[in-house]
């Protein structure tokens, strides 16, 4: 699936929206993903930290999570947005998790004014390891 303007508008808003919801107490830093699949539909998630910092959820996690618990498989791109001068990277759980179930997704990192870089998930994790898909 080619990245229009219209797929980006649509993933950006829909992760600027849900950012709103996220839960940062302890950072303060919000962050917002959206993952679309094959088919165009988008969902959604933010992060969740917790007092045992190990134990918080990051955005794109969750909007994944939420995509696969609903059954779907097959995805186009995910887009990660947060407020910082620079777009905003998953981390590296988080890259090893959506290569784990998404390995040729278009990964669109952006801050909260639209400044944008995509990159693929290979390009983001130089080495990875496990299935080059899961079976699920």
């Amino acid at each position: 699936m080619k990245i229009t303007d219209e797929i980006f508008d649509r993933l950006f808003s829909a992760a600027s929206a849900v950012r709103e919801n996220a839960c940062a107490a302890y950072s303060g830093f919000k962050v917002g993903a959206a993952i679309i699949t094959e088919h165009g539909k988008i969902f959604s998630g933010c992060n969740v930290e917790s007092s045992s910092y190990g134990l918080t959820m990051c955005a794109e996690r969750n909007a994944l999570a939420s995509a696969l618990c609903s059954g779907e498989r097959k995805f186009s791109a995910i887009l990660i947005t947060a407020d910082s001068p620079e777009p905003v990277s998953p981390c590296g759980a988080c890259r090893q998790l959506i290569y784990d179930y998404a390995p040729d997704i278009i990964v669109i990192m952006t801050n909260t004014e639209g400044k944008r870089i995509d990159s693929s998930v290979t390009e983001l994790l130089k080495f990875p390891f496990g299935l080059k898909k899961v079976k699920i």
